[in-house]
C-alpha cells in the first residue's frame, strides 16, 4: 500500500537527517534521563537521525532503535554504529523490553485511530515502571502538510487514549515550541508517561 509518509521520508532521508543532527535538545533530555537508571535499556522509536540514540549511547545507556523508513533506518545505523531496524510502532511486538523508550516527533504519524493499539504495544515493551516520552504537534486534527499525514494531540486528547486503552499514566506535560531554524512558531505536546505495573 503506498504510504504517501513513508515515500517522503525514504526520498528526502540524507536531507531531513542532516537538518535534525544538530538539533539542541537538551532541555528534552534533561527532563526525560533523571527517570531512566544509568545502563538501563533505552528504544528510540521512530528514531528519525538516531541523534537521540546516539546521544543515550553516549551517556552509558543501551540503546535499541528502529524506523519506518528503510532510508532512514540506513542513514540511522550509519551514525549510531549499530542496527536500526526498519519497523512500524503497529509492528513493536515485544514484552517488558525496555526500561524507557523515546517517541520524539514520531507517533505523530500514526493515523488517529491506530494510537490505541500503538499506546499498547508501547506499554507492552515496557518493563514494570518504565517511561515513555511522546512529543506530537500541538493540536486535535488529523491533516496532511508537505507530503506527510500528520495526527496532532493536545493534552485531553492524549490522556483520553491512555486513559481509555491502557494502564499507562500521565505523569507530566508541557508545551514548547520548534527548535528546528525557521519553524520556531510550531508548538508540540510533549508527555513523560509511566507504566503502572
Amino acid at each position: 500500500m503506498f504510504n504517501p509518509t513513508l515515500n517522503y521520508y525514504n526520498q528526502n532521508a540524507k536531507s531531513f537527517s542532516d537538518a535534525t543532527l544538530d538539533v539542541d535538545m537538551s532541555a528534552l533530555y534533561a527532563e526525560f534521563l533523571p527517570l531512566v537508571p544509568k545502563q538501563s535499556h533505552i528504544l528510540d522509536a521512530g528514531c528519525g537521525s538516531a541523534r537521540d540514540a546516539a546521544y543515550f549511547k553516549q551517556q552509558g545507556y543501551k540503546v535499541s532503535a528502529f524506523d519506518a523508513s528503510e532510508k532512514l533506518a540506513a542513514l540511522a545505523s550509519n551514525y549510531l554504529q549499530q542496527e536500526v531496524e526498519v519497523k512500524t510502532f503497529q509492528q513493536l511486538d515485544v514484552s517488558n523490553e525496555y526500561d524507557a523508550i523515546w517517541c520524539c516527533a514520531s507517533l505523530l504519524h500514526v493515523p488517529k485511530s491506530e494510537l490505541a493499539l500503538v499506546f499498547l504495544n508501547l506499554q507492552r515493551a515496557l518493563k514494570a515502571n518504565g517511561i515513555l516520552y511522546v512529543s506530537f504537534k500541538y493540536g486535535s486534527q488529523e491533516r496532511s502538510h508537505n507530503g506527510r499525514v500528520f495526527t496532532d494531540l493536545n493534552e485531553e486528547l492524549l490522556t483520553d487514549i491512555l486513559n481509555c486503552h491502557t494502564q499507562m499514566q500521565v505523569m507530566k506535560h508541557w508545551q514548547s515550541f520548534d527548535l528546528r531554524p525557521g519553524r520556531e512558531h510550531e508548538k508540540w505536546l510533549n508527555a513523560l508517561i509511566r507504566k503502572e505495573f
